[in-house]
């Protein structure tokens, strides 16, 4: 079963606009790594995971952005938390992003236990969140 757009809104803390932006950018760098690997493309992984990391730095710059609104509507707690949340999961997905281009362009250099430590802790993380929420039968 697949989820709903609110339900991966409140699970992940992001707003349709940031799934919308990942998901772009994800087809884009989808496209590049099948040219690459079909040998269309000799660019860099660095390179050809660029989108990516633009999505984070889209991410980054609407989440300012919403912090800003929420406190100029006198919600800076809420705001805040919202930007912590998001901050967080932006800055473990650019770790994972690059700690998995070293490991593409260096094969020996780094285990991959070192690559998917921050997934590790991004599921972690959410498994936490997803424990605060209440669903339709607990509020029965």
């Amino acid at each position: 079963m697949l989820f709903s757009a609110s339900e991966l809104t409140l699970w992940f803390g992001v707003s349709l606009l940031e799934l919308l932006i990942f998901l772009t950018c994800g087809t884009a760098t989808a496209v590049l790594v099948m040219l690459r690997l079909t040998g269309a493309l000799t660019s860099s992984w660095l390179v050809l995971l660029a989108p990516l990391f633009v999505s984070d730095a889209l991410n980054a710059y609407f989440c300012v952005i919403v912090l800003i609104r929420m406190y100029l509507y006198s919600m800076l707690r809420p705001g805040v938390l919202r930007t912590m949340w998001s901050t967080g999961v932006i800055a473990l997905s650019f770790v994972f992003k690059f700690l998995l281009c070293r490991r593409l362009d260096d094969p020996g250099g780094l285990e991959f236990s070192a690559v998917l430590a921050p997934i590790f802790i991004l599921l972690q993380m959410l498994m936490i969140r997803a424990c605060h929420f209440k669903t339709g039968a607990d509020l029965a």
